[in-house]
This record gives structure tokens, sequence and C-alpha cells, in this order.
């Protein structure tokens, strides 16, 4: 295959999933890793793709996230709640991560001042945290998102996956028994992931409006949750299917 076939091969399959590995493109076209990120670059380069750490994604991707002010403001009490719920699991000398979720801030608003260390891709989250002075918060750094206050990109995957924690406190725009976990964007939805990689334990914190629901990119499979903390307007079908894959429900 000459190299603009592959390219245009390439393009097709980012628009298509949404976003793309290095690896797994190497492996389906037959070359080295070392071409495909050539042929990456030469696609950024022309518009056609974004570059993330170990990957792409579509570059329409872009316009989807809702605002965060615009999040902030929906399902405030049952957020409020989960979060609760959310902190009496967290410990001191737990090392965990927290995304850039309204919902994980609502956890970090909610957190008592004991010695954890808190990684997080959120601004609103780690500004929250600075006062604190028994903690210890990383920021991932990265590209920064106005509509989200977030860091995303392969600065921010690459800086989580220098780290190790044993929770990850994560929310979705989706969680559907077989779509699994989804995001609306695909930068987000990378972070995500390398979030999960690097955690011992997966807690989800959905509200019943993102319960049945399949956003644009899946993040991870339904079995890939350890603790589902949801609020009790979820569906007792859901609930079993997911208590049916050893996930522990909480439901506040």
């Amino acid at each position: 295959m000459l190299p603009a076939e592959r390219q245009r091969a390439i393009v097709q399959l980012v628009n298509s999933k949404g976003s793309v590995r290095v690896k797994e493109l190497s492996q389906m076209f037959e070359v080295t890793e070392e071409t495909v990120r050539r042929d990456l670059d030469t696609l950024e380069a022309e518009g056609k793709v974004l570059r993330s750490h170990g990957g792409a994604v579509r570059v329409e991707e872009e316009q989807v996230e809702i605002p965060y002010l615009q999040r902030e403001s929906e399902n405030v009490q049952e957020k409020k709640m989960i979060a609760e719920a959310a902190v009496s699991h967290i410990q001191p000398g737990d090392r965990i991560i927290l995304d850039a979720s309204t919902t994980a801030w609502h956890v970090a608003l909610a957190m008592p001042n004991i010695p954890v260390t808190v990684l997080t891709n959120s601004l609103k989250v780690a500004l929250e945290l600075a006062s604190r002075d028994k903690m210890e918060v990383i920021s991932s750094g990265g590209i920064l998102r106005a509509n989200s206050l977030s860091f995303v990109g392969p600065l921010a995957e690459e800086t989580i996956g220098q780290f190790h924690v044993n929770k990850a406190f994560l929310s979705c725009k989706g969680l559907h028994t077989d779509y699994g976990v989804s995001e609306s964007n695909a930068l987000q939805a990378l972070v995500k992931r390398k979030m999960m990689d690097i955690s011992d334990r997966v807690y989800i914190l959905a509200d019943h409006s993102k319960i049945q629901t399949r956003d644009l990119t899946s993040i991870a499979s339904l079995e890939e949750i350890d603790t589902l903390i949801t609020d009790d307007l979820t569906s007792p079908e859901f609930i079993q299917a997911a208590l049916r894959v050893g996930i522990e429900v909480i439901q506040v």
C-alpha cells in the first residue's frame, strides 16, 4: 500500500471510530510504529486528524463538549450526594485521581483536609484543594480546554501515565450495559482511559441521567468498573445488570 493510500485509510478509521492507537494501526497496515507516527504527523499538519499521546483522534471531537457552567447546574443535589458517598471511601494515605467532571469537583468540595495525594486534570479541583495543607495535589498539565476547565492532550496523558493510584473517581457522559462507559469528547476519553489504567480500583460516579445512555466515544466496558455510585432514581434493571458483572453498587 502506498503512503497516500494508507493515510486515507487512517483518516477513515479515525473518523469512524473517534480515536485510534499507533500500535493498532501498525498491526493493521503491517508497518512499523515509527511509520505510523510519521503518517499521523503528516495528517495532523494537513488538519485531518488531531494527535494524542499514543494515537490520534477525530478533529470534529473538539466541538462536542458541553460547557462546564451548564453541566455544573444539572442534577446538583444528586451529584452532591454521590460525592459525599465517594468521600467516605477515601482514607488517609490514599493516592487518588479525580477527573474534570462536575461530580469530581463536588468530591473535592466535600473532602476533609486529610493526608492524601490527589492527581487531577481539573483546574477547578486543583484550585479547590490547593489550600488543604495536609494534601499533596498534582496537576496533569496539558492543553487547557475552556469549555471543561480541564487539561487534555499528549502531555496530560503522559503525566498521568507516570503515576500509580489506588483509587480513581471518575464520571462520564454515558453508562450503558452494552456500550459501557462513554464520553462526548475523544480527548477526554483518552485521558479517562489512562486514569483507569493506572488505578487499582475504579469508582464511576454517575447520576440516573447518565444511565443507559451511549455517547460518542467508548472508554471502557462495564466489567472494568469496580464500584458504581449512583442515586436512587437509577433503574433496578440496570442495577441488577451491574451486579451480574461483579460491580459493587452504592445507591444514595
